[in-house]
């Protein structure tokens, strides 16, 4: 009896030891998605009223909940019944991270500062509506937020699938339970903090204390900085991410990329600094085309379902 309790408990603490590996693992290929989920949910509550903004992030942080209660069975439905459906899956959503990363380049690129004044001019807008109008308001950023966080919990719960997917049943439970609750407990937290901070910047600036005040105003001052920082961080980390997911699904193109890693870390002096950026930027630059050649399929899809059909000038007229 009781070496059949020390069997027991050496193999839960087994499979506690590859759940806590293999989640590390898991949580260094999402962090792509990860930190983008964190920058579009932090402008989320952008335009809401300061006293609202932690019942939005509430709001939709339960509504992720409900996501991820739908996402996690999903995904082990899929390891455990369809197995061949996870490497296209999890291409799929490599591409999908590289086609939403060179959209969002493309568009701020394109756009300009023109669209954020008008965006800024929206929110300063919408702060002066009533209460009805200003629920109403939220109710659609809330809806719309957790239909984002879908998509986001979508591609993240598919790549964690496919570092376990090779693995036994408890340990992908294991793993996808701890990547659900570490992105939303995790980022609707930090989320949480970041709307926030302004607030307490200000509190500190008010202060009588010099140290607090100015400590206050660098916050207020660094707060938009920092809103930008995980924004850009965010796209470029999905093109790391769905670029080494891409690469990764073609052996060939893994081999040589692995092979330019060994050349380069070779080389005296500065070999260990390539050898490790070599993948990364090998990586990012197959995240980018694949990212381009997404964008410009879509938009040539979009361009021709949209182009109006030719007058037909072989028809007779009626008599």
């Amino acid at each position: 009896m009781a070496s059949s309790l020390l069997l027991l408990l050496d193999d839960i603490a087994t499979v506690l030891d590859d759940v806590s590996v293999m989640t590390k693992v898991a949580a260094k290929k999402t962090a792509g998605v990860l930190g983008d989920d964190l920058a579009l949910n932090a402008e989320q509550v952008s335009g809401v009223r300061a006293d609202r903004e932690l019942s939005v992030v509430w709001a939709v942080a339960k509504g992720s909940v409900r996501n991820k209660l739908i996402l996690v069975p999903a995904a082990l439905a899929i390891s455990a019944f369809l197995p061949w459906a996870v490497t296209p899956l999890l291409m799929a959503g490599g591409l999908f991270l590289c086609y939403e990363g060179f959209e969002k380049v493309a568009h701020k690129l394109l756009h300009g500062n023109k669209e954020d004044t008008a965006h800024h001019a929206a929110h300063v807008a919408a702060l002066v509506r009533s209460r009805e109008e200003l629920l109403a308001v939220e109710k659609d950023k809330i809806r719309g937020a957790i239909r984002t966080d879908f998509i986001l919990s979508a591609e993240i719960i598919i790549i964690a699938l496919g570092t376990v997917a090779d693995r036994a049943l408890e340990v992908q439970v294991g793993v996808l339970a701890g990547i659900a609750a570490l992105m939303t407990f995790g980022v609707y937290g930090l989320v949480a903090g970041i709307v926030k901070l302004d607030d307490l910047g200000l509190r500190m600036s008010r202060m009588a204390d010099s140290a607090s005040a100015t400590i206050g105003r660098g916050i207020l001052r660094a707060a938009p900085w920092l809103m930008k920082f995980l924004a850009v961080a965010g796209t470029a980390a999905m093109f790391l991410v769905g670029g080494g997911i891409l690469t990764h699904g073609f052996h060939a193109v893994s081999e040589w990329i692995r092979d330019a890693a060994v050349d380069a870390a070779a080389i005296p002096g500065i070999g260990a600094v390539l050898g490790a950026l070599t993948p990364m930027l090998a990586n990012a630059v197959a995240g980018i085309v694949a990212g381009g050649l997404a964008v410009l399929a879509v938009k040539l899809f979009q361009h021709l379902r949209a182009k109006p059909a030719a007058p037909d000038n072989d028809r007779k007229p009626p008599v």
